[in-house]
Formats: structure tokens, C-alpha cells, sequence
């Protein structure tokens, strides 16, 4: 009984819906001509007549009963999705291939101090910025218009990614818009999600500059303390086995010291004031100059170290040669670090096709990476669980300096691995001059 009961309301809330009124109406007018028929056609041809009426009158209701539960569930979903968008902690605005406005959530009205109703359902154009109130959301929704644009995805290649910084008001904003499409693939509009990390990027600062403080402290004395053993180390009359404690003191000093200076360089990063110098530079040689240095620790460990060069050695790529080093490094030390006896680093330099960029592999047979902590290799401190007891020394910065280096050089990296057969490092570098940032920036993701 309880079922039915539901059943019937369901029916009578769909008969309810302004999308039954084609029904209504035609049942209102054939139930009139049939009743005028009755006094003036003969009965068989009422009945004929009736018959004709009921089934056209059964097909409308029934695309009509349909299309009511299709509208009510679109507009659910709708006010589902509305629900969410406004909600949403990032700024959204939704726009037509005329860059008209439907969609601007009360995020998108706070960042830019814009009501929702001043620009829904309005055109808005560059010309917007010469308008002190709509100057800001001008610049986000024209990046080119923006005073300083970090880091931009290539023209053309869908999502979009900007990372934009202003001044006046202070903000950092990262910009992500994709296209809407529909089930067959029209261009409908343009979806913008803007997302203030002014307040992390603030925060990112705080973190780091304690970490100023607290490494600067301890340099100093470290310092008195490496250069104390390194003094005594040179004592020629001193006993065998304080010659020892002293060199293992000084072995102890020093790998403190260089991960002191580690964290000066983290602090740096994560200020945005690691002080990028860029130059243009032939990769290829650059390359082989870095991996040179790498033969005698790769020897040491009984490790092959090859490099595969590119056929083209045209690679003239912008970078700061004093950082690159730094994050390449990190990457081949550990390929040979954490290697097996008798193993090999495999490195390798590439164009991407039609993409203005190079890749660069670093291959290894070493220990792997577990597969449920790929994701956190690039993290600060960050070292694997086979790692640690594979070799207790090291500080997990490495790979996240290499990280922040790279993308600060407009590039990616990510890395493949399965354990006990090896790793793979993939980082790419923009060949185009343009694709590297122009400010240094730094959010911890």
C-alpha cells in the first residue's frame, strides 16, 4: 500500500510541472470536441473519434511525464551543482565563447570585490581594466593584462595554468581554466578557477624564515667546530686512536654543516629568494661537465655511469647553471646512492615532439621505491621506508630542492619506479625562453 501510495504522489508531483501544460491543453480540447460530437456525429463515429483522441492524447502524456522527470533532474542536479560552485573555496566564473558571464560564485566576489550581479549576463572585455572596480578581474580574465604573469601553460594547450602576482592589492592567484563541452565536443565556454594563495605563500615564508634564523645560528658555531677538528687533524704527534675520534668529528661536523647550508638553500627556495641568475646555455655539454664529476663516486660504488647524447647538440636552453647543477646532482647522487652493486645510471637527453620542450631521464637499477610512496618522494624530508634501511644518512631535501629547482626553471619532474628492479627520473625544461617564470615563487603543494 505505502508503495503505491508513493508511486501515485510521484505521478501527481510530475502532473503538477509546467511541462505537462501541452497535455493539459489537449485534453482540455478534445474532451470539449468530443462532448460537441456527441449532440452532432453519429455514435460510431464518437467512438472512433474518442479513440483517436485517447492515443494521442496517451503520447503526449507520455513525453510529456518524460520530459518533466528530465527537467526536474537536470534542474536538481543544477541546483546541486550551483550549490557546490558557490560554496567552493576558489574563486569560479564560467563564461561563452563571447566572454559573456553566467557563472561568478561569492569566492570570485571576494577576491575581487566584485558583486555577483555586476557582471552576470554581461559581456566583459579588456577594455574592463581602465575600470579601477573591474581592473583586477580584467587582468585574471586576460593574463597577458596581468602586471606580473610567474608561470604560464603553453598558448593553446587546455587546462590552463597561470600563476599571476600583484602588488596592489598583494596577492598571488593561481588561475586554472579549462573548456565546457558538451556530449559532442561544442565549445560551450570557458570555466576560470582562481585560487588565492596569498595566505600560503605568507605562511610558506614564516615556515622558512625560522628556519633562517635557527640554520644561521648554527653555522656559525659549526663552523669553529669543523675548523677546531680540522686543526687538530693536523697534528702530527697525536696518538693513532684520537687521530681517529678526531676525523670521525670532523666527518660528523662537516655532513651537519652541509645540511645546515641544505636548509639555508630550502629557506631560500621557499622565500623566493634563492637569487635565479639565467643565461642561455648548450645543455649537452653542460650535461656531460655535471656527470664528469659524478665517475669517480659511480667507480667508488661499482656503478656504470652512462649518458646517452642526442644526436642534435643544439640544446640552448635558459637556466641558472649554478641551481640546475644543484638539482641534477641530487637526482644522479642518489641513482648511484641507492643502487645495487654491479648496477648501472642510464641518462638520457630528448626533444618532445611538437612541444617546445626537452626531457631528461635518469634511469637506475637500484632499490626502487615502494609503490604507495611514489607520491610522497617529492616532499620535504620525505625518505622511503626501504630507503631508511637501505642507508640511515641523508636528510630527504635533495629531490625536493631538485623539484622547486626545476619548476622554477618552467619545467616538470615525476619519477617511475618499481621496487627491487630500479627508478626512473623524467624532468623537462622549456625550450622556449618565455615558458620560464620571471618571478620566483614558492607554494608548498
Amino acid at each position: 500500500m505505502g508503495s503505491s501510495e508513493k508511486i501515485w504522489d510521484k505521478i501527481i508531483f510530475y502532473l503538477k510541472r509546467p511541462d505537462m501544460r501541452l497535455f493539459w491543453i489537449f485534453l482540455g480540447l478534445a474532451t470539449a470536441i468530443i462532448l460537441m460530437e456527441i449532440f452532432y456525429v453519429p455514435g460510431y463515429l464518437v467512438f472512433i473519434s474518442s479513440l483517436v483522441f485517447l492515443g494521442i492524447a496517451a503520447v503526449i502524456f507520455i513525453n510529456n511525464y518524460r520530459l518533466a522527470k528530465a527537467n526536474f533532474t537536470i534542474q536538481l542536479k543544477k541546483k546541486q551543482l550551483e550549490g557546490m560552485i558557490i560554496s567552493l573555496q576558489d574563486g569560479v566564473i564560467a563564461y561563452d565563447p563571447n566572454f559573456k558571464i553566467m557563472v561568478f560564485n561569492l569566492t570570485a566576489e571576494e577576491i575581487f570585490k566584485i558583486k555577483a550581479e555586476e557582471v552576470l549576463g554581461k559581456d566583459f572585455t579588456p577594455q574592463k581594466a581602465s575600470e579601477a572596480r573591474f581592473k583586477l578581474m580584467a587582468q585574471v580574465m586576460f593574463p597577458s593584462l596581468a602586471p606580473v604573469v610567474i608561470a604560464r601553460s603553453e598558448a593553446g594547450m587546455f587546462p590552463q595554468v597561470a600563476d599571476l602576482s600583484f602588488s596592489d592589492p598583494v596577492l598571488e592567484l593561481r588561475v586554472t581554466t579549462v573548456k565546457i563541452l558538451d556530449d559532442k565536443n561544442t565549445l560551450l565556454g570557458f570555466m576560470k578557477i582562481v585560487r588565492n594563495r596569498t595566505r600560503e605563500i605568507e605562511a610558506a615564508h614564516s615556515k622558512s624564515e625560522f628556519v633562517t634564523v635557527a640554520a644561521h645560528q648554527l653555522r656559525t658555531p659549526l663552523n669553529a667546530i669543523s675548523w677546531t677538528f680540522e686543526s687538530l687533524a693536523g697534528e702530527e704527534k697525536m696518538p693513532a686512536e684520537f687521530k681517529e675520534i678526531i676525523n670521525n668529528g670532523k666527518t660528523a661536523a662537516v655532513k651537519l654543516l652541509e645540511t645546515v647550508n641544505d636548509l639555508l638553500d630550502v629557506a631560500k627556495i621557499e622565500e623566493g629568494k634563492f637569487g635565479y641568475q639565467m643565461e642561455d646555455v648548450e645543455f649537452v655539454s653542460f650535461m656531460e661537465q655535471i656527470l664528469a664529476q659524478h665517475l669517480v663516486s659511480a667507480k667508488q660504488h661499482g656503478i656504470a655511469l652512462y649518458f646517452d647524447r642526442p644526436e642534435e647538440k643544439n640544446f640552448v636552453l635558459k637556466i641558472d647553471k649554478q641551481k640546475m647543477a644543484i638539482a641534477i646532482n641530487n637526482i644522479v647522487e642518489n641513482a648511484i646512492k641507492y643502487n645495487v652493486k654491479n648496477g648501472e645510471v642510464r641518462i638520457a637527453l630528448e626533444k618532445i615532439k611538437n612541444e617546445p620542450f626537452v626531457k631528461i631521464t635518469v634511469t637506475d637499477t637500484g632499490i626502487g621505491i615502494p609503490p604507495d610512496e611514489i607520491g610522497k618522494l617529492f616532499k620535504k624530508f620525505f625518505r622511503a621506508t626501504n630507503v631508511l634501511k637501505f642507508q640511515t644518512e641523508g636528510t630527504g631535501l635533495g629531490l625536493y630542492m631538485a623539484r622547486n629547482i626545476i619548476r622554477q626553471h618552467g619545467g616538470q619532474i615525476w619519477a617511475e619506479s618499481t621496487l627491487n628492479r630500479g627508478t626512473t627520473f623524467y624532468f623537462t625544461l622549456p625550450t622556449n625562453s618565455s615558458l620560464v617564470p620571471i618571478k620566483e615563487v614558492f607554494v608548498e603543494e
